[in-house]
């Protein structure tokens, strides 16, 4: 049976969300009874110090690792209620993936790689959907270029446009400027941040920078994974002194 969340305006929440590696001595406590939503269209930052639980957080709303205890949801569904098939279905159309590394198949066009999730799962897509995602992080005159001959900002814009691509729920970011000069890490913050407000976009972004999180909406900070408090329309100085008082 497929567990529903109540509210339809959440793309995706954990609740009780634990996560407990090895045993005795040994024992690590990544994540500790974190509740917490994502609204759909709403830009949101996990900040935290260097072990707080904020990448082991995204990969459990990922489906990407399982949790200890407590649930996780993508639109209302229970990932814990569905087969590895499903997960996987789940993952492909209803997540967009940004990493820092990029992550771009180096055999590929930018085309190739922005219809990759699409092309896995058999479709050709909404043309117009992805003609329109192309022109928004002006990729049209770089579509048969390879990994190897587009700059690093480039190829972060194709992965971002690869994860708007096929129109997911929720896109998980994972430091994605992190690989990337100041310039060229706003020109992708701005990207993902017209995402949200021209789209409608739902978009989760893991980093450790004040001035990329000031992008967002709302930040949520962890400590010795555990939500250790929250921000609404974030400042960088405002995000580096909450940061400094978490001991980072």
């Amino acid at each position: 049976m497929v567990t529903s969340a109540p509210a339809h305006t959440v793309a995706a929440s954990t609740e009780g969300a634990s996560k407990v590696y090895g045993k005795g001595d040994s024992v690590v406590h990544a994540l500790r009874d974190v509740s917490v939503e994502f609204r759909t269209g709403q830009f949101t930052a996990i900040m935290g110090p260097s072990g707080s639980g904020k990448s082991t957080l995204m990969h459990c709303i990922a489906g990407l690792d399982s949790l200890t205890s407590g649930r996780t949801f993508i639109d209302g569904v229970d990932l814990a209620t569905l087969s590895d098939r499903q997960l996987t279905e789940v993952r492909r159309s209803r997540i967009g993936f940004v990493f820092q590394s990029f992550n771009l198949v180096p055999t590929l066009t930018a085309d190739e790689n922005i219809r990759l999730p699409l092309m896995l799962g058999g479709q050709k897509g909404d043309r117009e959907w992805i003609d329109r995602v192309i022109d928004t992080v002006h990729l049209r005159d770089r579509l048969t270029h390879r990994p190897s001959e587009l700059s690093g900002g480039q190829q972060q814009r194709v992965a971002v446009a690869r994860a708007l691509a096929s129109r997911p729920s929720i896109i998980l970011a994972d430091e994605p400027t992190g690989n990337l000069d100041s310039a060229t890490s706003a020109e992708i913050l701005g990207f993902m941040r017209h995402a949200v407000d021209e789209f409608g976009q739902t978009i989760v972004m893991v980093t450790h920078d004040p001035q990329a999180a000031s992008w967002t909406d709302r930040i949520i900070f962890l400590k010795d994974g555990a939500v250790a408090g929250e921000m609404t329309e974030p400042t960088a100085d405002k995000v580096h002194d909450y940061m400094k008082s978490l001991g980072h």
